[in-house]
């Protein structure tokens, strides 16, 4: 499952990816000021691993939270906690990436510094609390950062990425299905007209794919390459993701053939063949779902109607929502 996304690199190549990131972290403010574009372009051709957890604390902005804020991981992590979300998050700790050598062993270091993080998380929003979905991102973050940065980069997910997305009675998320299922109709007419025609809510099938950002649902190479875009360009990749796998499994009437129902329709959607979730396949859809939609007319019809007009062009007109 965890194998190494730079097993078909050159040596020399990832060498001189290595150079090109470490002088771009070393200038990191004039890069993002006048070069932003290049940045993109580096995030779409994936961040060497051996740098990937400083580029997405500084991408994200979780290294400027952090200076903002020193000292506040350390009072968080001191305090014991509210007990009702002890309980949820520790019953929830071995159910993140178990076969990864991190979080493998009940009470060991990866799963210790899980139970931190999180805990540290509701103590900083009580408000909000603790969500299931929140553990496996954590947990992404912690394979690359250690328990202080991973807080921050947590921190930034829930509050700048995916704002609102965590909290009770999930309005943020079901808002965002509608527009994935608006966009849907421009993307693949096809899989739209299935999915309305067997009366399937978005929130059926999107959830989990937006509230744990693809980490459990695609092979893990690819969940790093969409993250390496995601912390650049922001939940627009989400949604293109979304779209994507949607349009692969849905977009023909060959493959509806064997889907006509609900049931049988979410069991495809369970089950997306590996060669849509291939690393170098998603990575270039994405990137052509990007051009089709910012090159296509789009009714906002349903989108005025829900206020959500100015989400929708920061989503897609080319307007990146991270920096």
């Amino acid at each position: 499952m965890y194998r190494d996304e730079n097993a078909d690199i050159p040596p020399d190549v990832l060498r001189q990816r290595e150079a090109k990131w470490l002088d771009m972290l070393n200038s990191w403010d004039k890069w993002m000021a006048k070069k932003h574009k290049k940045v993109k372009l580096r995030c779409q051709k994936g961040i060497p691993p051996s740098l990937r957890g400083r580029a997405w604390l500084y991408l994200s902005g979780g290294k400027v939270k952090k200076e903002q804020n020193q000292g506040k991981f350390q009072e968080l992590d001191s305090q014991p906690g509210d007990p009702k979300w002890l309980d949820v998050i520790e019953k929830d700790l071995h159910r993140q990436f178990p076969f990864h050598e991190m979080f493998v062993a009940r009470g060991g270091h990866g799963q210790q510094d899980l139970f931190r993080v999180l805990k540290a998380y509701t103590l900083h929003r009580p408000e909000e609390g603790y969500c299931q979905a929140q553990a496996p991102i954590a947990a992404v973050l912690l394979m690359h950062m250690p328990a202080e940065d991973a807080f921050w980069g947590l921190v930034q997910i829930c509050e700048k990425y995916l704002p609102g997305y965590y909290s009770a009675g999930l309005e943020a998320i079901q808002l965002d299905g509608e527009i994935l299922f608006a966009l849907l109709k421009r993307v693949s007419p096809v899989a739209h007209r299935h999915l309305k025609k067997y009366k399937i809510d978005p929130i059926l099938y999107m959830t989990e794919w937006f509230m744990c950002a693809f980490s459990r649902t695609l092979p893990w190479v690819s969940v790093l390459r969409v993250w390496d875009m995601f912390f650049c360009e922001g939940v627009k990749i989400i949604f293109r993701v979304g779209l994507v796998l949607l349009k692969c499994m849905l977009g023909s009437q060959e493959k509806l053939k064997a889907c006509q129902g609900q049931y049988e329709t979410m069991e495809l959607l369970r089950s997306i063949e590996p060669q849509y979730m291939q690393e170098a396949f998603l990575v270039q859809e994405v990137s052509s779902t990007h051009t089709l939609m910012c090159c296509t007319p789009f009714s906002t019809q349903n989108i005025f109607k829900h206020g959500l007009i100015m989400k929708h062009i920061h989503i897609y007109f080319l307007k990146d929502t991270t920096h």
